[in-house]
């Protein structure tokens, strides 16, 4: 049996790749929301944007350039503040991510937040997570915090459901001033060929690395907050020697077999 979940939902999520349900209450998020906040404003600089490049960025964001749109990111928010360790440790969300992921032996890969601003916000075309940091067994999973509702006028997530089960899909992305950028063909996985995700605030959806998805622009009024946590199991490997983040491979639930514990390799990442 499930431990959070339903068993309605663990099926939805093998059949579809992805699942949505409420979590947080509203006064648990009041306090994620405001040190969300105050944290984007402690912050502020030029090297926060995170706005994706190349033509085809600008064609899905109606742009002639980059500087069109825009959004701001801060990555391994744990390492800021201690509310977003809180939040990655709730045993709620540790059983949920023990229902999809089938083991409890769980850990942190990272954690990002996009904050979206409005009119101008920047759309993500449709990708697979994988690329970034490919492992193993696939048993990566992203944890989506909707820190406020979100729907395709404000730029909320949109995602292709089963596209799980296509395996790896050729990259069309780009690379410039050596970052990369990785996306599906956008003639064949346009966003506007996807499936909205409407959320309300405090709901999260956790869907896996091998799913199709990606976000609109935000031409609306509102703002478009979102906390992400990338999960896997512990005992999966990685492929490449890439995205290495602080506290990677920080257990959040059960033990890590693979975990070296000699002298030799203490200060190993």
């Amino acid at each position: 049996m499930p431990l959070f979940l339903t068993q309605e939902d663990v099926d939805f999520y093998k059949e579809n790749g992805f699942v949505k349900f409420r979590l947080f209450s509203p006064k648990e998020m009041e306090r994620i929301s405001k040190e969300y906040d105050d944290l984007f404003k402690r912050k502020e600089n030029p090297g926060m944007e995170a706005a994706w490049v190349g033509d085809d960025m600008k064609k899905a964001a109606k742009a002639k350039t980059t500087s069109d749109y825009s959004v701001q990111s801060v990555h391994n928010l744990q390492m800021h503040s201690a509310i977003f360790t809180q939040l990655l440790t709730d045993e709620r969300l540790l059983d949920a991510l023990q229902d999809v992921m089938g083991t409890e032996n769980i850990a942190l890969h990272h954690t990002k937040a996009h904050n979206k601003p409005p009119k101008k916000g920047a759309p993500y075309l449709m990708h697979q997570d994988y690329l970034y940091f490919p492992f193993k067994n696939d048993s990566m999973v992203a944890v989506f915090l909707n820190i406020d509702d979100s729907d395709p006028e404000n730029g909320g997530l949109c995602v292709y459901p089963g596209s799980h089960k296509l395996g790896y899909l050729k990259d069309h992305g780009v690379v410039e001033n050596g970052e990369e950028y990785h996306w599906a063909d956008p003639v064949k996985y346009p966003i506007e060929g996807a499936t909205p995700i409407h959320a309300k605030r405090g709901e999260v959806v956790i869907f896996s690395y091998l799913l199709l998805h990606g976000s609109y622009v935000n031409n609306s009024d509102r703002t478009r907050r979102m906390f992400l946590a990338q999960i896997m199991a512990a005992d999966d490997e990685q492929l490449e020697e890439k995205h290495k983040s602080p506290a990677q491979g920080l257990m959040l639930r059960g033990h890590n077999p693979r975990r070296d514990a000699t002298m030799e390799k203490r200060f190993h990442h």
